[in-house]
């Protein structure tokens, strides 16, 4: 196998973000995968999103499962820590990680027969705990290392590339990760980058388990006429329920806001959600009222976008267990061996 690699120097007119880098200093290797396949368009937008916020790429730790999408963390910040799991396990494996070492940014990137199929536990565990972390499905409804059998998101009643029709129900990842507790949760298709871009920026400046579901058109099995994860039927489909900025760090503002109006949300971090309201039954701080939206929308066979749940105040993981403030990989031994005087002590509180 022959793999392209690209050039190491750059154009001394590329521009340079704050902490010193270029653009490209944030990609990987050259993709393998189809050409004109959704998923490298998902990573063109996490490049892009990180250059953005500014991120050191050391401070990335990027984790996978197995399948299309699951390679796709080689394409992109080539210079971030990265650990390719078994089928499905990712999630288990970057809790772990997590704990370690709460320093780090932590980017899951999955699929839909990873997170949907063999690791749907796993998917559902991390959500309720709330394990800080951007997890990004990219779903296209179909095994693509396979050769294009419906996977588990696929649409009941849609159509294979040959044909035949999927009879059984799909699971929608939005819909679990809004009733187990995610407190940041999005739909995002990978043919709209000016509404993928801030999405990602906001999931990876969110405090808790941040969720984005990325509809991710197969050129090779699934984008064809019968499909319900093919481009023309996602831009013919398409139902956003609001267009996001991601804007530095300043004051909160919080009001009531009309339709075609504004607000601004504060993530923990300080930096600002500028969510642009585009209808007005809509409610993004409402949980089951956006669970119960995305539902109905879904019976008129649209696909809702957009940011579609975020709670401001969301705790994660170290929180809940109320770990050290200091990375648990850095304590050392006297750190985690008591004294005799400490260890009496907390006899005593037990007796």
């Amino acid at each position: 196998m022959t793999y392209i690699t690209k050039p190491a120097l750059h154009h001394p007119t590329l521009g340079l973000n704050k902490v010193g880098y270029t653009r490209r200093d944030y990609e990987g290797r050259v993709s393998t995968l189809c050409a004109g396949c959704g998923h490298d368009s998902i990573s063109a937008a996490i490049i892009q999103a990180c250059w953005e916020l500014d991120i050191e790429p050391h401070r990335v730790a990027k984790l996978s499962g197995i399948g299309c999408s699951s390679k796709t963390p080689d394409y992109f910040l080539g210079a971030s820590h990265g650990f390719n799991t078994v089928h499905g396990r990712m999630p288990s494996v970057l809790t772990g990680a997590n704990l370690a070492n709460r320093d780090l940014l932590y980017l899951g990137v999955s699929g839909d027969g990873d997170s949907a199929s063999i690791g749907l536990g796993q998917f559902a565990n991390a959500m309720r705990r709330g394990v800080r972390m951007a997890y990004i499905v990219e779903n296209n409804g179909v095994y693509g290392l396979t050769k294009g059998q419906f996977s588990a998101t696929a649409d009941k009643g849609s159509k294979s590339k040959k044909g035949a029709v999927n009879n059984d129900s799909p699971i929608d990842l939005v819909g679990m990760a809004l009733q187990l507790g995610a407190t940041y949760v999005a739909r995002g298709f990978s043919g709209d980058k000016e509404q993928l871009v801030p999405l990602i920026k906001g999931a990876i400046g969110h405090g808790g388990a941040a969720f984005i579901d990325v509809i991710s058109p197969c050129v090779a099995f699934n984008n064809h006429s019968g499909s319900t994860k093919s481009y023309d039927y996602v831009r013919e489909h398409n139902e956003s329920v609001s267009r996001i900025d991601f804007i530095p760090r300043r004051s909160e503002i919080t009001a009531d806001y009309a339709e075609g109006d504004t607000i601004e949300v504060e993530q923990h971090d300080g930096r600002i959600l500028k969510l642009r309201k585009l209808h007005q039954d809509y409610d993004p701080c409402n949980r089951y009222a956006a669970l119960s939206y995305m539902n109905e929308h879904h019976e008129r066979g649209e696909v809702v976008t957009g940011l579609l749940y975020l709670d401001p105040h969301a705790l994660d993981l170290h929180a809940s267990l109320n770990t050290s403030h200091k990375p648990l990989n850095t304590l050392s031994e006297s750190d985690l061996c008591p004294s005799l005087a400490a260890l009496e002590k907390i006899n005593a509180s037990l007796r």
